[in-house]
């Protein structure tokens, strides 16, 4: 009897190498080489032959772009992001950390769809009962959902050519095997063959496909990154577990658009959407406090009102602290930098925290204007002018650069109350009568800034 080949599989990028190694040839990740059984040739050998069939080629002009129909949820936050609901044959895949309330989303989300059309959740992780107490907990109505306990991938294939469903669950990618591949639930070859077989599926039989995914103590989804190629749509499940809100984000969306934001409060009764965060993140917001500037910041269409609050002390220790929650922290060491320069305070003997409230995540550099007017308040312990909100990017030379969408974080920061804005100059609305009730300042330059706060 022939000894089997082995290989050695990369638990980072899938690569493989005969050998093993401490250092991954092809990610450069270390010790993430872990053995497993090479996968037999094909029996046409290397070369395919020149003498297939060939694919039909035809002229882009002559493609039919209707626009894809749209399945709506039930749960208008999730519709948000994933671009207006379903589409059939969509593979999403949805990641988070453990206990963020991914199975509960997705439970309520079938219960509200089997209303109307036919579902499947497939449970790896739970039971058939576990699934069903959650769902008494919550309230749900359970006729029409149907469950699937199973991690073979055989035997869930079988169950979708029979009943052929609108919408299934994976719940999750991780604990799903193929008996062609020999190794654990859970590796990379494991994970990107089943990923593999349902989305094949799916295109094949117009089946929307939810695949929930584990996440690394990175943050990012666990498995290969292939995965994420091979799927249409990927969200991620944020938000502070000692929080009752919870953010999707999509970071992917080849039916909608990326980096939108869906917002939700965890109750007992399930997930709830909301339809005003921005009144969420200010609920504790006060105006008569040194170090807090409320930041217009537009995650995909939405724009949002968050508060900013920075803490600049006299430094204890040896080296400075330098902290941030929710924002860059390699932001935060250049704008100090900046603020030196341009505006003459020095930080370089100070402690620095900042803190986006609400444990929502900020990337755009249009916060920077915010952050160091709030390093600013805090600096000097006066308290920004009331009522007021700002936006821009600062550059290295102390300029303020215009942001993307002006005007819409302007008339939600006008909506919600808010009477003075300090905007990058090429921002400025053409008519000020458009805004009737926002005094709106135009600043060139970190100084202007710094002066039209002082004025205010």
């Amino acid at each position: 009897m022939a000894k089997s080949k082995t290989q050695y599989q990369c638990s980072e990028c899938g690569g493989t190498t005969p050998k093993w190694q401490g250092k991954c040839p092809h990610c450069g990740e270390w010790n993430t080489l872990v053995e497993a059984a090479a996968l037999p040739e094909p029996a046409s050998g290397r070369f395919q032959s020149w003498a297939a069939e060939a694919g039909q080629v035809q002229s882009l002009a002559q493609v039919s772009a209707t626009e894809v129909p749209r399945n709506p949820t039930g749960m208008s936050e999730l519709d948000r992001v994933l671009g207006g609901g379903l589409v059939d044959g969509a593979v999403i895949l949805l990641g988070g950390d453990p206990g963020i309330g991914k199975s509960t989303l997705l439970l309520q989300t079938v219960a509200l769809m089997a209303q109307n059309r036919r579902v499947l959740y497939v449970s790896g992780e739970e039971s058939a009962q576990q699934v069903a107490l959650r769902a008494q907990r919550l309230g749900l109505a359970s006729e029409g959902v149907n469950l699937l306990a199973e991690i073979r991938m055989e035997a869930i294939a079988a169950v979708l050519k029979q009943h052929q469903p609108a919408v299934v669950v994976i719940d999750s990618i991780q604990t799903m095997y193929a008996d062609a591949i020999t190794s654990a639930p859970g590796s990379v070859s494991q994970v990107r063959e089943c990923a593999a077989q349902l989305t094949r599926m799916a295109k094949q039989l117009g089946i929307a496909i939810i695949l929930v995914g584990h996440v690394t103590k990175d943050g990012a989804i666990a498995g290969p990154r292939v995965l994420e190629h091979m799927v249409d749509t990927v969200l991620y499940f944020e938000g502070d577990q000692h929080s009752n809100y919870r953010m999707i984000r999509a970071m992917k969306n080849r039916f909608g658009a990326a980096n939108e934001l869906g917002v939700f409060a965890m109750t007992d009764k399930g997930l709830k959407g909301v339809a005003n965060p921005s009144a969420i993140f200010l609920s504790s917001y006060r105006d008569d406090v040194p170090g807090s500037c409320v930041l217009v910041t537009q995650e995909g269409s939405r724009p949002l009102l968050v508060e900013i609050q920075a803490l600049v002390d006299d430094a204890h220790g040896f080296a400075p602290k330098r902290l941030t929650v929710g924002l860059a922290q390699d932001r935060l060491a250049m704008l100090l930098a900046v603020l030196n320069r341009h505006a003459g305070i020095a930080c370089f003997d100070q402690d620095v925290f900042l803190n986006a409230v609400g444990g929502v995540k900020i990337t755009e550099p249009a916060a920077d204007l915010a952050v160091i007017l709030a390093m600013l308040s805090s600096h000097r312990n006066r308290p920004l002018p009331q009522k007021m909100v700002a936006f821009g990017e600062i550059g290295l030379s102390g300029e303020v650069r215009p942001v993307t969408r002006g005007q819409e974080r302007l008339k939600e920061a006008e909506k919600l109350g808010f009477t003075h804005a300090i905007v990058p100059q090429a921002n400025l609305p053409r008519h000020a009568a458009d805004f009737p009730k926002l005094k709106i300042t135009g600043v060139s330059s970190l100084q202007q800034a710094v002066d039209a706060c002082r004025e205010g």
